[in-house]
């Protein structure tokens, strides 16, 4: 099956009037179309409205990440290399990234990701079971500056309860922004959440395993401050 022809027949639970992404394809190079062709088959996992067995999954039990948003997947790759115990389930809809994540899992043969392209939000909602996983990332988010754009931002209260109801006790949440305005709005959502407790006096310090990313090397060139947030279940 085609990758065209499997996006095609992925049916969300439901329809969404407004979601927090544009799909736009952007350029395609033949490295990361090869691996979309010959890896997603291998490393990806279709959409489906039923909940995941991360055992059969990954062909073992350990804790699970979910990475929502992980754009060229340089950061979710290196951290998978770093945690060898810990499995990883990223979620992208840009198709670039996908193939560029698929190229990094094939060269450093790192066996504990798996791929979903589809809307991470109805993935959420259908796939994951509560109270499943140790930890979410989500990093960078497109903060949707233009206020009449604000209803696009992906961290609103609705889907901050339900990413809060998937984690197991003790496990966290860690999201990071470069756009100040957003980080203020992020902080007082997630705060917000009864299912959640900050583990810092506000922003929280960076965790040393968190590689920079592309989107935070140039916000920093640009001036901008970053924003941890790490909650805890």
């Amino acid at each position: 099956m085609t990758v065209a022809a499997q996006d095609a027949g992925d049916a969300a639970p439901h329809a969404r009037a407004i979601r927090s992404y544009v799909l736009r394809q952007g350029r395609m190079s033949p490295a990361q179309q090869r691996a979309c062709d010959t890896l997603l088959p291998r490393w990806g996992i279709p959409f489906a409205p039923a909940p995941l067995d991360y055992a059969a999954v990954f062909g073992r039990r350990a804790p699970v990440t979910l990475e929502i948003g992980f754009g060229m997947g340089e950061t979710t790759a290196a951290i998978a290399a770093a945690q060898p115990d810990v499995d990883f389930l990223g979620v992208e809809v840009h198709l670039p990234g996908v193939g560029a994540l698929l190229r990094q899992v094939d060269a450093q043969a790192l066996c504990n990701v798996r791929v979903i392209r589809h809307d991470a939000v109805e993935v959420v909602e259908a796939m994951i079971a509560p109270a499943s996983l140790a930890a979410i990332h989500v990093y960078f988010p497109d903060p949707w500056p233009k206020k009449r754009h604000h209803k696009r931002r992906l961290l609103n209260a609705g889907f901050v309860h339900a990413l809060a109801a998937r984690l197991a006790p003790g496990g966290y949440l860690h999201v990071a922004t470069d756009w100040a305005p957003y980080a203020d709005e992020i902080l007082a959502t997630l705060a917000a959440e009864p299912l959640l407790a900050n583990s810092a006096d506000g922003f929280a310090p960076p965790p040393p395993w968190r590689p920079q990313t592309k989107f935070e090397r140039r916000g920093r060139k640009l001036g901008h401050d970053v924003f941890d947030l790490v909650f805890r279940a």
